[in-house]
């Protein structure tokens, strides 16, 4: 008896053991938890979404989101949450003098008391399950003419669901849209008052918040299941509206930010610098993206720079050493993130409808500066899937072939504005317009 349970056991561990990987994979494909998917590459693990689609072809459900907000939506299994927010006739009582409701306020100003909300959406058929008022405030900052005061996108573990609003703060809920912790940062005061729009990282029992700014920066490590702060650092940085990006390095964890003229890697556990990198240009937007050890760091304003790093041999201060493998200096981008796929970078120039796609490995371009023939300027970020990227923007979805040669598949009309990214799960393509969240799929 006794060895036949032990027999059993050991089957059991085994089995585990077996599968764990292939139970992890499916789980990736399910779910978009985080805002640039699944791999933190701003790729779907597997998928087919239809290359043509428009307001009547393919449509699987269109559904009015209320307010404004440039957060891109997460998915997990049949659930869609969503970030906005929802501009009251209410005028603050702290409003700048002569602010009222006769005046004419800038596009990146408000007067107005703004409600902050988090939605869950059926990916089914698009019905809003709940709407939870997290907060109801007047953002007194400003943001940029084509931002939001809802544009940091949510993460979740697929039980609670982290909604962060930079200046107005971080809440965690769970699935039924109750409201389980929360936790203040203060306010931020942004380079030339361009707004908000880090998002958080989250990984294993940690949640991190880059809160870089024209103030005090820190980067946190926040405990995800209670909010409480386990660590925080000083940063010697001004503003920055990357993302934070933690990989394993030799079965350790190391926590990597971007900023101006700056690549840093901490320690998991401690907050520790491990390792530097100069080199990027100002107003960093892009997060750092990571790949069979190697870790990709990129900007784009006023000028070009990109640096790929062999991160198991980055100890210290590593600018103009063997641990950076090669640089490029020339079309990357300003606000849209890069796509890794295959073996190469897919990526904007600047904000402007130009592609360009290189060897990962080695920097050598497959093509540069290919336009996009009905995209002038961009401000969402390219996804991909399968053998294709999807690019959102002004009334128009493009579908790009993947590979070493520049094909267009696509050029899709779609009636809304698109500045939150595309997120593709299974067969589904999902959207958030200005006005509306899309869902298209093969009818």
């Amino acid at each position: 008896m006794k060895r036949q349970l032990s027999i059993q056991i050991f089957l059991s561990v085994l089995l585990l053991i077996f599968f764990k990987p292939a139970i992890s994979q499916q789980k990736s494909a399910d779910n978009w938890e985080q805002w640039r998917g699944p791999l933190n590459k701003g790729v779907a693990v597997k998928g087919n979404p239809p290359v043509e689609f428009s307001e009547t072809k393919n449509l699987k459900w269109k559904t009015a989101i209320p307010g404004k907000g440039h957060a891109t939506p997460l998915v997990w299994g049949n659930k869609i949450i969503v970030q906005t927010a929802v501009a009251t006739d209410e005028i603050a009582p702290e409003a700048p003098d002569g602010a009222g409701e006769g005046s004419r306020m800038a596009p990146s100003q408000t007067d107005r008391i703004h409600e902050f909300r988090v939605l869950l959406v059926d990916k089914n058929d698009g019905q809003i399950i709940w709407n939870t008022l997290v907060t109801r405030e007047w953002p007194r900052e400003n943001t940029h003419e084509l931002g939001s005061w809802a544009s940091n996108s949510p993460c979740t573990d697929g039980e609670r669901i982290y909604a962060w609003f930079g200046s107005r703060g971080i809440y965690c809920l769970d699935f039924d849209g109750n409201i389980l912790w929360q936790r203040d940062f203060g306010q931020m005061q942004k380079h030339m008052s361009f707004g908000e729009g880090s998002s958080p990282f989250l990984y294993k029992n940690k949640l991190f918040i880059l809160w870089d700014h024209e103030g005090d920066s820190y980067l946190y490590a926040l405990n995800k299941n209670t909010g409480n702060i386990e660590w925080e650092v000083t940063r010697d940085v001004n503003t920055s509206w990357s993302t934070p990006l933690v990989v394993e390095v030799n079965g350790k964890p190391q926590v990597i930010t971007t900023a101006t003229d700056n690549v840093t890697a901490y320690d998991f556990e401690t907050g520790e610098i491990i390792w530097t990198s100069s080199g990027l240009t100002r107003n960093v937007i892009p997060n750092p993206i990571y790949s069979d050890g190697i870790l990709y760091a990129m900007s784009g304003f006023r000028g070009s720079a990109m640096q790929a790093i062999d991160i198991a041999n980055a100890h210290g201060n590593i600018t103009g050493t063997k641990a950076v493998l090669w640089t490029y200096d020339k079309n990357t981008p300003y606000t849209p993130q890069p796509v890794l796929m295959g073996g190469k970078l897919y990526f904007m120039r600047v904000n402007n409808g130009f592609l360009s796609c290189i060897d990962a490995k080695t920097g050598e371009p497959f093509y540069e500066n290919e336009r996009l023939g009905d995209i002038s300027t961009l401000y969402s970020s390219p996804t991909g899937v399968n053998d294709r990227l999807y690019i959102a923007a002004e009334n128009v979805v493009m579908v790009i072939k993947a590979g070493e040669t520049f094909e267009i598949m696509a050029s899709n009309p779609v009636d809304d504005n698109f500045h939150a990214s595309p997120v593709i799960v299974g067969n589904d393509l999902i959207l958030r317009g200005f006005n509306s969240l899309y869902c298209f799929s093969e009818e």
